[in-house]
């Protein structure tokens, strides 16, 4: 990196998750106007400052897998439970290449081949601290579903399964609604890094730029939560409205358009969290390109 650094790469992180919350508005997220119930502002706060511990270990190079379940787990040292289990996923490794001065399309998708069955083991250990929405797992893998957690060793193993082969399983499904953190994962993050460029050509404060960062990545595939909560056809639509929300803010130069969305969705009970993930992976790639904070 030529440039000096600012902070350390698992900083850098930590601001990240900071920032995509305090990006405002975000339809159907939190965000620092509103709150989902009992899931709260704070809450995001919190768990950011808690992952750092499992952000610095990806930084001094301890297995992915394992960085990645302690994050998960200091993350969940507050009240409302997952606030950003999606967004640790996609930010482990980035954070274990940057520290290798060597954050490129091509190091992730190194960075994530590298990963081991014992990573895997990890990965669905990290489930046991919080409750993740997912979708069933693919017709004749229910011994994979995360959900069982530390259950699912036995077949991990049988199966030699990696932390990079176990998120595949979600990346492609042969119907619905694809996991964009998965698709990241399998090809060498993509959406994150043609994020970061738009957020850096972009001009504004920096939370106006991840608030229409979010609209731009949610305009341009269906996201992945809702479709788990809510069903493709939501999905889609929920897709939809962005695009056309977007467009508004596009032509108007104000983030008003977008306001009027967020209460909408927060009324409909739309929370495009994965959409957000993508948007804390982005700010990070970043802010370690040298975005002014």
């Amino acid at each position: 990196m030529t440039r000096e650094r600012v902070r350390s790469p698992a900083e850098s992180a930590e601001l990240a998750l900071l920032l995509e919350v305090a990006g405002t508005p975000k339809p159907g997220n939190v965000d620092r106007h509103r709150d989902l119930g009992e899931l709260r502002f704070e809450q995001f706060l919190a768990g950011s400052v808690g992952s750092a511990r499992g952000l610095r270990m990806a930084a001094a190079g301890a297995p992915l897998g394992r960085a990645f379940e302690r994050a998960v787990a200091g993350m969940s040292g507050q009240s409302g439970g997952n606030t950003q289990f999606g967004c640790l996923l996609l930010l482990t490794p980035l954070v274990r290449v940057a520290a290798r001065d060597d954050l490129s399309p091509e190091a992730v998708d190194a960075c994530c081949r590298e990963t081991t069955v014992e990573d895997a083991v990890a990965f669905y250990r990290a489930f046991e601290h919080v409750d993740v929405a997912v979708g069933d797992p693919p017709e004749g893998a229910t011994d994979l579903d995360a959900r069982r957690g530390s259950a699912a060793e036995p077949a991990l193993r049988d199966r030699s399964l990696t932390l990079r082969g176990v998120v595949a399983l979600s990346a492609d499904p042969d119907e619905g609604i694809p996991d964009t953190n998965a698709q990241e994962w399998t090809e060498g993050f993509p959406r994150t890094f043609a994020a970061t460029a738009e957020l850096l050509a972009d001009d504004g404060p920096v939370l106006d730029r991840a608030a229409r960062c979010f609209l731009r990545e949610l305009a341009a595939q269906p996201d992945t939560l809702v479709a788990t909560n809510h069903g493709p056809e939501t999905a889609r639509e929920t897709q939809s409205r962005a695009a056309e929300t977007l467009e508004a803010v596009q032509d108007t130069g104000s983030l008003d358009p977008a306001e009027e969305l967020a209460e909408a969705f927060v009324a409909e009970g739309i929370n495009p969290g994965t959409t957000a993930d993508r948007v804390a992976s982005a700010l990070f790639v970043a802010l370690e390109r040298g975005l002014e904070i």
